[in-house]
């Protein structure tokens, strides 16, 4: 399973999926593939429809290769299932190595992680666990909240709760919350579902438009900050990358601000005091360690005029084109796009290699 063995490493890029996130995701596979260092690797494109069926990887080249405006590209197939076509799933027994980029839920919640360990197959990014912790903001937050580090108030929902009492919960996330709040689905990402709420209409509407999206949401306290984003690399000893500021003219920065308006801006480095900085992105290791993660995460944190560093959330498959925070932040650090994925591939061999041995006793 080396390179040094005397041929090329294959490597399966996967992506697309069943979430919100699709188009992202294919958009970010089209851009790791073509920085892949071939010296290295052989890639085998995975591709994931929104019905859940995998793709050969000549279907998934072929659909790859078909022209569509940027984040509009979607994986089209009828077939469903990961065993609606198991002659596309059998890749995995030609692989050497899994580059997961399937964005959101089935792709960044640890199913999929948890599909390549019970394959025996190394994969970059993080683990079972800390991927599904990772997702779940719920979850996320208590262990944030339980590792001491700072987050904002919130309050979990789930649809059950919601259609026996709706009322009661409104009055609830009134008293302990307030306004503004955001309403946000607890497993999602790149700001699908989410809302902002100033009023009780409008909370009640997000709560609507959110449970589409998920059965369990988080009505989080609104602030107004900056928006700060660390990247962090490694496994047992991860780094902290310098950091980024997102600039955002919308009212706050939602699907259409992070993709499709070009008002958006991402300042890197971020222009903050080196007390300030270093601060952050001390808080960054503490949270990636909270969670367990290894791989990658970015790690994203509110500043509010009064200096107060509130953790957000950690992406633990952040988007991955090379304009995206992630890979920028490291090219700033000196570590080129190409450079990053490889480096991602090998701690995902190291960590595999790890769990070889404590399987062995």
């Amino acid at each position: 399973m080396s390179s040094a063995q005397g041929r090329k490493l294959r490597l399966g890029v996967i992506f697309g999926g069943r979430s919100g996130e699709h188009e992202v995701s294919v958009v970010s596979a089209q851009h790791v593939m073509a920085a892949v260092d071939r010296s290295r690797f052989e890639v085998v494109p995975i591709g994931v429809t929104r019905g859940g069926a995998w793709l050969t990887p000549e279907e998934t080249q072929s659909q790859t290769d078909a022209p569509a405006p940027p984040f509009k590209k979607t994986l089209v197939d009828e077939a469903e299932g990961l065993l609606g076509r198991p002659q596309a799933l059998s890749v995995l027994s030609e692989i050497d190595v899994a580059f997961p980029l399937i964005h959101g839920p089935s792709g960044e919640d640890g199913t999929l992680q948890g599909l390549l360990e019970l394959a025996r197959l190394p994969y970059a990014g993080a683990g079972v666990a800390a991927s599904a912790a990772g997702l779940d903001k719920a979850l996320m937050k208590a262990l944030l909240r339980d590792a001491g580090l700072p987050v904002v108030d919130w309050l979990v929902m789930t649809r059950p709760q919601w259609a026996k009492d709706a009322a009661g919960l409104t009055q609830k996330a009134e008293a302990e919350i307030g306004y503004p709040c955001f309403v946000k689905p607890a497993n999602g990402g790149s700001s699908v579902g989410i809302t902002k709420a100033h009023s009780r209409e409008e909370l009640t509407n997000g709560i609507a438009w959110a449970f589409r999206f998920d059965r369990k949401l988080i009505v989080e306290k609104g602030v107004e900050p900056r928006e700060i984003e660390c990247a962090v690399l490694g496994n047992d000893e991860p780094e902290a990358s310098p950091l980024g500021e997102i600039i955002c003219e919308r009212e706050f920065y939602d699907y259409e601000a992070k993709y499709l308006d070009s008002s958006t801006t991402l300042s890197i480095p971020a222009k903050l005091p080196r007390d300030c900085s270093s601060r952050i992105r001390a808080l960054a290791l503490d949270a990636y360690r909270a969670i367990d993660c290894c791989g990658m995460a970015r790690v994203d944190f509110f500043l509010t005029p009064a200096g107060e560093v509130f953790v957000d959330e950690l992406n633990t498959i952040p988007g991955f084109t090379p304009g995206s925070m992630y890979p920028r932040l490291w090219q700033v650090a000196g570590l080129s796009y190409s450079e990053l994925i490889s480096r991602l591939v090998d701690l995902g061999l190291e960590r595999f290699e790890e769990r070889e041995r404590l399987a062995q006793g």
